[in-house]
């Protein structure tokens, strides 16, 4: 009876480790309440939630109330979308209408003509 027991909780554990090693964290850079930036944020809103089902972080940073996290980001322009983990890390510039552009660059859909 212990070696089932045992035999479940390592499953019960290797779920979790699987799942918190699969959220995908996600960086949203915009300036204030700009078209541009709220169509970024409804677009990205929703991709996360249509394809990640609650399996995600996203954080939204306005340039204009916290300049000092653009350090280090090497942002050329906003709105700005970057996924942090899982690596690779990637940047998305624009509105993120395109939504097939964003999906495979999440790889959360893969290119046609490809197994």
């Amino acid at each position: 009876m212990a070696k089932r027991k045992s035999a479940t909780s390592a499953q019960n554990y290797e779920k979790a480790v699987s799942k918190k090693q699969e959220e995908v964290v996600l960086r949203l850079y915009v300036t204030g309440t700009t078209p541009r930036s709220i169509r970024a944020i409804e677009n990205i809103k929703k991709i996360c939630e249509e394809h990640l089902a609650g399996n995600y972080k996203l954080e939204i940073i306005d340039v204009y109330q916290q300049p000092s996290l653009l350090k280090g980001e090497q942002i050329i322009a906003v709105p700005t979308l970057i996924k942090r983990l899982p690596l690779p890390l990637r940047k998305f510039i624009g509105d993120l209408s395109d939504s097939e552009k964003i999906l495979l660059g999440l790889d959360l859909k893969k290119k046609k003509g490809t197994l």
